[in-house]
C-alpha cells in the first residue's frame, strides 16, 4: 500500500488519549495570492489557544543570496526540502510536534529553527503545500488560491516593494522568472484542492473605487459542503450560487460573492452557514479584514473565511 493510503488510515485510527489528532487545512496558491490574509482571519477567530499555522516556504534550501546562482527559484521543489515538509506534516497530522525551519522573508535568511507544537487545527500555507500525495494526505480539507495573474502581481509588486525592500523592475523581472516555475508546479495543485478561492472584480460592472474584489468559489463534491440552496437562489443578487463546470468539464457549485455586497446581505448567509453547525458560540467577529492598513471589512473575504471555519469545525465534530 502506498506511503499516503497507509497515513489516511493512520489518521483514522483510535489513537491513544494522550495524543490528539488535529485538523489540518491547506491554503496553497503563488507568491502574494493572499494566503497570509486568508491563514490570519482563520487563526484569529478560532483563538491562538486553538490554532497553530504552518507556512511551508520555511522548507527553502537555499536563503535569497544562494538562490541568485542557482538555475531554478524558489517554487521549484529542488529549492525546497520537500521530503523533510512530507515528514513534518505528517508529524503533525498525527498529533507529534516538529522543530521547524524558519525562513526570514523580510532579509531573505535562513535562521533559528522553532518548535511547533499541533493544537486542535493547523492551518498549513505556502507555495507547495499539496505538491505530493503525501503531502494531501494529511489535510481534512484543501484551499486553492486562483486570483487573476494580473491582479496576483500588483498584489506582489506592492507587497515586496513595501515589505521586502525590492524595486518594482525587480519584482517583475522575478516574476518572468518564475513563470514557467509557476505553470509547472504551483498551479498544477489547483486540482487537489476542495475549495478553489477566486478573488477579482465582477466582469462587466464599473464599480467605483475602494470597492473590494469580489469572490468565486468553486464547492467541490469532495467534502460535504453546508447547503445553501433555499438562501442563494437569485443569481442576479449579490450573492448567489451556482451549477458550472470545473476545468476537468465536471459539474461543481459555484458560490459568488460580490465585493458591493451590503452587510445585511452577507449577515444572512453567515447565520445561515454558522446555524448548520449548531455551535454554541456566536459568529467570530474579526472576519474580513482587509490586509491593507486600514482594517477595512470585505464581505467576500469574510464569507470564505467562515466557509473554511465551517469545514475545519465541521471536520472536529
Amino acid at each position: 500500500m502506498t506511503p499516503h493510503k497507509l497515513l489516511r488510515m493512520h489518521r483514522t485510527e483510535v489513537r491513544e488519549p494522550a495524543v490528539q489528532r488535529p485538523v489540518m487545512i491547506a491554503i496553497a496558491g503563488d507568491s502574494a495570492a493572499g494566503k497570509t490574509t486568508l491563514t490570519r482571519g482563520l487563526v484569529q477567530a478560532l483563538g491562538p489557544e486553538r490554532s497553530t499555522a504552518v507556512c511551508v516556504d520555511d522548507y527553502h534550501r537555499f536563503d535569497r543570496e544562494e538562490r541568485k546562482g542557482l538555475p531554478f527559484t524558489a517554487l521549484h521543489p529542488d529549492c525546497n526540502y520537500i521530503d523533510i515538509t512530507e515528514q513534518h506534516l505528517q508529524l503533525l497530522a498525527t498529533g507529534h510536534p516538529i522543530l521547524k525551519p524558519v525562513y526570514d522573508h523580510h532579509t531573505g535568511r535562513l535562521t533559528r529553527p522553532e518548535l511547533v507544537t499541533p493544537k486542535e487545527f493547523v492551518v498549513v500555507e505556502g507555495l507547495l503545500p499539496l505538491h505530493t500525495k503525501l503531502e494531501c494526505a494529511c489535510f481534512d480539507v484543501t484551499v486553492y488560491l486562483n486570483p487573476p495573474e494580473e491582479i496576483r502581481q500588483e498584489w506582489k509588486i506592492r507587497r515586496d516593494t513595501r515589505q521586502r525592500g525590492y524595486t518594482r523592475d525587480q519584482v517583475l523581472a522575478e516574476l518572468g522568472r518564475r513563470e514557467p516555475e509557476s505553470e509547472a508546479f504551483v498551479r498544477p495543485q489547483r486540482r487537489q484542492a476542495d475549495i478553489v478561492v477566486r478573488f477579482a472584480p465582477v466582469a462587466q460592472r464599473d464599480d467605483p473605487p475602494g470597492t473590494p474584489l469580489s469572490a468565486e468559489l468553486l464547492l467541490r463534491p469532495t467534502i460535504r459542503h453546508p447547503n445553501l440552496n433555499g438562501i442563494l437562489t437569485e443569481s442576479n443578487r449579490p450573492m448567489h450560487l451556482k451549477l458550472t463546470r470545473d476545468e476537468d468539464g465536471r459539474p461543481v457549485d459555484a458560490l459568488h460573492i460580490h465585493g458591493y455586497a451590503p452587510r445585511e446581505e452577507s449577515r444572512v448567509l453567515e447565520k445561515a452557514i454558522w446555524a448548520s453547525l449548531s455551535e454554541d458560540v456566536g459568529l467570530p467577529e474579526p472576519l474580513g479584514t482587509l490586509d491593507d492598513g486600514d482594517g477595512r471589512r470585505s464581505e467576500p473575504l469574510a464569507i470564505t473565511q467562515l466557509l473554511l471555519l465551517y469545514h475545519l469545525l465541521e471536520a472536529a465534530r
